[in-house]
């Protein structure tokens, strides 16, 4: 009998030689994808609204061009899928392409900020309510889809934000799979998100090489092996999505905020527990630079249910304490 079957390929092998990567898609020609428009209020920015799905400049799954339409791809429901939208007169198109299209274009009109209502918003300082005249077109996006913002969330946990997006960067590339439709004109191919299964699979060496500490590592399998858990969250109340999301060891307030933030347009979800946000934001209304978090919250009250937009409006307004000393310096485990 040896011989007669060609061995079946796998993921991994015991010893650890063999990691199956996906093939790259045919290069045929796409056709023209589903096509949906959405007229949002005015005044309305495309670009602020999407600008925090992007995971840096070189995110293989987001892509923004000169021309103003941006491009993404999401691992739905349906299958994977690819989104591109441009504003168009008063309205916003939107054009997808894959298995996931038809979900992406059923909820476009919450991607680009429908269930968000920003009349709820009052601004309390000067410089919250400057930025809130300038960024009028602001809106908070919903993407329906947890891990995809999940994951790159714990990436991000304790390391700079050059590293972090060079391990999601290096790992979508590589065990993400080609995404459907056409490659945006004068850029590189876009990737979908790998599925739970895949990320469960990448081996400790690969985790390592994308510059993930074990701790990061393992957090994303725990996740990982609970993803429709997970995912169930979406559809939560942000409060709840977050107390889910923090039932995973390694799943703080921190990461839990950033996700459903994305995730579930959650307008007062703030990020407790980051590097950079509460100086910023005890200097912008205080003018005190050493703010912690409990200082912050308290500087944040006055916009309870709105924190979230309160505190972004903050970071746009580009009114941050001056540098004392240079960047920290990344690091790279993936060199040792």
């Amino acid at each position: 009998m040896a011989g007669r079957f060609a061995p079946r390929p796998t993921r991994t092998t015991v010893c650890g030689g063999h990691v199956s990567v996906p093939a790259p898609r045919p290069a045929d020609a796409p056709g023209p994808g589903t096509v949906r428009r959405w007229t949002p209020p005015t005044p309305y920015d495309l670009g602020l609204t999407l600008g925090p799905l992007r995971r840096g400049p070189a995110d293989p799954t987001f892509r923004a061009l000169p021309d103003g339409s941006v491009w993404r791809t999401s691992r739905t429901p349906a299958g994977p899928g690819t989104l591109r939208v441009a504003a168009r007169g008063g309205a916003v198109e939107g054009e997808a392409w894959g298995p996931g299209a038809d979900w992406l274009l059923d909820r476009l009109p919450q991607l680009l900020g429908a269930d968000d209502d920003p009349t709820a918003f009052v601004p309390r300082h000067r410089i919250v309510a400057a930025t809130h005249r300038r960024r009028a077109g602001l809106r908070l996006a919903r993407t329906g889809l947890v891990m995809e913002s999940l994951i790159p969330s714990i990436l991000e946990q304790k390391v700079t934000t050059d590293e972090a997006y060079r391990a999601w960067r290096l790992l979508v590339r590589k065990y993400g799979e080609p995404a459907p439709g056409p490659v945006p004109d004068g850029t590189y191919g876009l990737h979908v998100v790998p599925d739970a299964r895949t990320w469960s699979l990448i081996p400790s060496w690969e985790w390592h090489r994308a510059g993930v500490d074990d701790k990061r590592a393992a957090t994303v399998l725990r996740v990982a092996k609970v993803a429709r858990r997970m995912e169930e969250a979406a559809a939560m109340e942000p409060e709840l999505a977050q107390k889910r999301l923090e039932l995973i060891p390694g799943v703080g307030p921190w990461t839990s905020a950033e996700t459903v933030q994305r995730s579930n347009g959650a307008p007062d979800a703030v990020s407790v527990g980051d590097y950079h946000l509460p100086s910023i934001v005890g200097y912008a209304l205080a003018g005190d630079r050493t703010t912690d978090d409990t200082a912050m919250l308290e500087l944040l009250a006055p916009y309870a249910g709105q924190r979230y937009r309160a505190a972004r409006l903050i970071l746009l307004s580009g009114h941050t304490p001056p540098r004392r000393a240079p960047r920290m310096t990344p690091g790279d485990i993936g060199t040792l």
